[in-house]
């Protein structure tokens, strides 16, 4: 019951992050042939969420427990060294633009971002 207790806030921190970072990386690796990426201008609570799956909390804790998917975190450095997501990889929102060569588009990508 212990485990349980601390992972649910976890799992509502995922879903959370999903939903912001997905939109972002869909944003940005669905441009043009030939043209350069660019991240969308508009503030996180105005980026469109449209066309981005959403995930459960409870596929996201099986996802998790069977590890078939890559966590993302994108918080600052001193709040992931604070406390994350056991494996998560840490990419700062600001630097996903850089980084995103970082990440396959063939893995599941659940985001972390509160």
């Amino acid at each position: 019951m212990g485990n349980q207790r601390r992972i649910f806030p976890v799992l509502l921190v995922i879903a959370g992050g999903l939903f912001l970072i997905g939109a972002i990386i869909f944003a940005v690796t669905s441009g043009q042939p030939g043209q350069p990426a660019t991240i969308p201008s508009a503030t996180p609570t105005e980026v469109a969420l449209t066309g981005i799956p959403r995930v459960s909390l409870a596929d996201a804790k099986t996802a998790f427990d069977q590890k078939t998917a890559i966590f993302v975190d994108v918080r600052d450095a001193q709040t992931y060294a604070s406390g994350h997501i056991t494996n998560a990889l840490s990419i700062p929102l600001a630097e996903i633009p850089t980084r995103l060569s970082e990440l396959k588009t063939s893995d599941w990508i659940i985001t972390v971002c509160t």
